[in-house]
């Protein structure tokens, strides 16, 4: 059984699993990162393509259960994957997991900063639906902004919650995460992008013009300001930025 407190539902499919790797085109000249191989599933056919797997394991009881069945070419690292630098373990180019679904969000980002080529991640429906949302519609979220800044992002598939063990509430999806070699948009500071955008994302519903209390005059010319964020594209949000962070900082 799966450890609720840290989202363990396992993948008890192995179509699935199979599928997982194709999607992923792994190889014999692939290491690839896998994030909770819980009871081995997907670590096994993983290792039968590519060249190594690092799966990081949090769960020290699954730990020991694994140390029986996996191939050789697995390396089995014990430790909680939000708090591994990913720079000190073995070079991965790709990834491919069935995430615990309590840290979607943070290992999504974690991932985005490692120089990987390829990631296929399972993830709850609701969440995949949220990480490729455009503007104006009602998934659209400062996830759905900040995952297109750093990676082109698509659902493969959807994975009915039978699939799993235990059986979660809702149904998953596959998702296929490339990095962009380049952002499809300049910013003039990103950490000062991320604060602005948790701050509009927070009071969508208001006008921007009302989240950032600007009524004077000398503003006129920043854009948007009548709009609601929900209402803008990445590239348009990250305009505002710009013109925000140059009022804020300029010299």
């Amino acid at each position: 059984m799966g450890i609720k407190k840290i989202g363990q539902n396992f993948l008890i499919d192995k179509s699935v699993a199979e599928r997982e790797i194709k999607y992923a085109m792994i190889n014999k000249n692939d290491t690839v990162l896998e994030i909770g191989p819980g009871n081995g599933i997907l670590t096994k056919i993983i290792a039968d393509k590519a060249k190594h797997v690092i799966a990081v394991e949090i769960d020290k009881k699954l730990v020991e259960n694994l140390k029986k069945i996996i191939p050789k070419n697995v390396t089995l690292i014990t430790a909680d994957i939000l708090e591994l630098d990913l720079f000190k373990i073995i070079p991965f180019n790709k990834v491919v997991a069935n995430l615990p679904f309590q840290i979607s969000s943070p290992i999504t980002f974690k991932l985005l900063d490692y120089p990987f080529s390829k990631a296929v991640l399972i993830y709850q429906k609701e969440f995949a639906e949220r990480l490729v949302a455009k503007h104006d519609s009602k998934n659209y979220s400062r996830l759905s902004v900040g995952v297109h800044y750093k990676s082109n992002c698509k659902i493969l598939e959807t994975v009915p919650k039978n699939c799993f063990n235990p059986i979660p509430k809702v149904d998953s999806c596959v998702v296929e995460i490339i990095p962009r070699k380049k952002p499809p948009f300049d910013l003039l500071n990103e950490d000062y992008f991320y604060l602005i955008l948790k701050l509009l994302f927070n009071q969508r519903r208001k006008k921007i013009r009302n989240i950032l209390k600007i009524n004077n005059s000398e503003f006129k010319n920043i854009p948007y300001l009548n709009n609601r964020v929900e209402q803008l594209s990445p590239i348009q949000i990250g305009e505002l930025c710009n013109f925000l962070y140059k009022i804020n900082f300029k010299s």
